[in-house]
């Protein structure tokens, strides 16, 4: 027996000497600074996954502003001077934005590879979600979001909502509650029912608990997708594995036919889908499953972080609160709870500079997102102060909570201040400086160049309809007004907005209209 472990002993030390002698990339002329790691395959992946602003940070004051980390078998070369981040941009020649979320896609939600030069598909999947997440199609998704939140918030819980009685619940668990399920019916519609349905309400009560139970298999999926992600096998993840697959389920385009008020981006994705593609009904409905990700993976913690930031700071909730009544009463809206719902239009959402700054801030405090490039070949990349040669399918890339956090950018950068991207006379504000230099990149939770996401507007609007509807119909406010800031789960890091790495408990009740 000892002699077998101290031969596999043996072995593992052979293939560790070999990897380091062989397996190391080494560091070419005209490269980059490079860091190895100690670990096969994973390289910095460890170091960089549990704390990635401080690893960065660390690498940064090591190597200058551009250096090259192994990471989880990629080699990534990371740009953080904020002077250089059009580089990234303006290499399309070069640089590849699609390959790695083609790829990224395709691994964890289980469809077949949507990029057209694989065969499956011929949809230009980035052209379908601007023509129905921005321009006129916009305006749709905000008029029904902007019902199904009241639905949501004043019928489907008012199990809850006593009069003049507080409901004291977790704050993270409230907005993914209500962002889910008002999202949900935008997107996805509403099952088909008579007007003349005698059986309307608990029909009503049925699809409330089956997209509550769409939520659950949602988190389940969703807590294992950085695992996804770093390319390890959704068949690790048992139940997880199955919670996709019932979310697939759900979304089969025989069960979509069934729903009313599909939007316009469902209904052209369905006939995309049957019409352009060789994907099977399960590969389809996985598609949707993709989309309904997108559409909340990342807005749901930012609905928590603005509205927490909200209620911790009495100056930034009076701000907001005036200025959402002089949009109301500019209007003509009246707040009631008589069944008339408020009705706020695109214009007079842009409208609100103050929300726009909180809701800024907040994710400015909270993003996490990283911008990848994939080089299609070698070639040199051209920064302002320098250049470097880069390999092919190598991974150029931006990680801008450095800029964020940067005090020379953002004077005190881990303190929420509601008004910091406004100026002095209240309009929004877009100058912010570098070492006197004005910054052309200074705020980017949702990336850059044509790869931004292109649901920015729709999820901004969204927080910003939850906010107005949650200040207008109820009283907030935190169980303990001294809780500290939750941290950052960094577990998440490279994806989007972080979540909380706890809950906060808040309460709230009908006002007395």
């Amino acid at each position: 027996m000892f002699i077998a472990s101290w031969i596999w002993g043996a072995a593992i030390m052979l293939c560790c000497g070999v990897w380091f002698l062989l397996g190391r990339r080494r560091r070419r002329q005209g490269e980059p600074p490079l860091e190895n790691g100690f670990l096969p395959y994973l390289g910095c992946a460890l170091q960089f996954g549990a704390n990635p602003l401080e690893f960065l940070r660390e690498k940064q004051k090591k190597h200058g502003h551009t250096f090259t980390c192994r990471v989880a078998g990629k080699y990534i070369h990371f740009l953080t001077d904020p002077f250089s981040y059009h580089a990234l941009t303006r290499q399309g020649k070069h640089l590849d934005w699609k390959k790695f979320h083609f790829a990224t896609s395709a691994k964890a939600f289980g469809h077949g590879s949507i990029d057209p030069a694989e065969g499956n598909t011929t949809e230009n999947f980035h052209q379908t979600f601007i023509r129905t997440l921005q321009g006129n199609a916009l305006d749709a998704l905000i008029e029904a979001m902007m019902e199904n939140l009241q639905y949501v918030m004043l019928q489907s819980r008012t199990s809850k909502l006593q009069p003049n009685s507080w409901v004291t619940e977790g704050l993270y668990t409230f907005c993914c509650q209500v962002m889910f399920e008002s999202g949900f019916l935008t997107l996805f519609g509403k099952e088909l029912h008579s007007k003349n349905d005698t059986n309307q309400p608990s029909k009503q009560a049925n699809e409330r608990a089956h997209i509550l139970n769409a939520l659950e298999n949602f988190k389940e999926f969703d807590r294992i997708f950085p695992a996804l992600v770093a390319g390890l096998p959704i068949h690790l993840f048992k139940s997880a594995h199955s919670a996709r697959e019932r979310l697939g389920e759900a979304l089969l385009h025989k069960n979509l036919l069934k729903r009313d008020n599909l939007s316009e981006l469902v209904t052209l994705r369905m006939f995309l889908n049957d019409t352009l593609s060789t994907f099977d009904d399960m590969e389809k409905a996985k598609t949707h499953v993709a989309v309904l990700w997108a559409s909340q993976a990342n807005t749901i913690p930012a609905t928590f972080w603005t509205l927490f930031y909200l209620l911790k700071s009495p100056e930034a909730m009076r701000a907001a609160t005036k200025e959402l009544q002089s949009i109301l009463e500019s209007a003509g809206e009246k707040i009631s709870l008589d069944g008339k719902q408020i009705s706020l239009n695109r214009k007079q959402l842009d409208n609100m500079p103050v929300l726009d700054s909180i809701i800024k801030e907040a994710m400015r405090l909270s993003s996490a997102s990283m911008t990848f490039r994939v080089a299609k070949e070698d070639f040199t990349l051209h920064l302002e102060n320098d250049f470097y040669h880069i390999r092919r399918d190598d991974v150029v890339a931006l990680y801008p909570q450095l800029l964020h956090f940067d005090p020379e950018i953002y004077a005190d950068p881990l303190t929420f201040k509601y008004d910091r991207f406004l100026t002095e006379h209240g309009g929004e504000k877009t100058d912010f400086y570098r070492h006197g230099r004005k910054l052309k990149y200074y705020y980017m939770p949702f990336g850059t160049g044509i790869a931004k996401c292109p649901g920015r507007l729709f999820a901004v609007h969204e927080i910003k309809q939850f906010l107005a509807l949650i200040l207008s119909y109820f009283e907030i406010e935190l169980v303990d007004n001294d809780v500290q800031c939750p941290s950052l789960d960094q577990s998440r890091a490279g994806l989007g907005i972080l979540q909380p790495a706890n809950d906060i408990d808040f309460r709230y009740r009908l006002k007395c209209l």
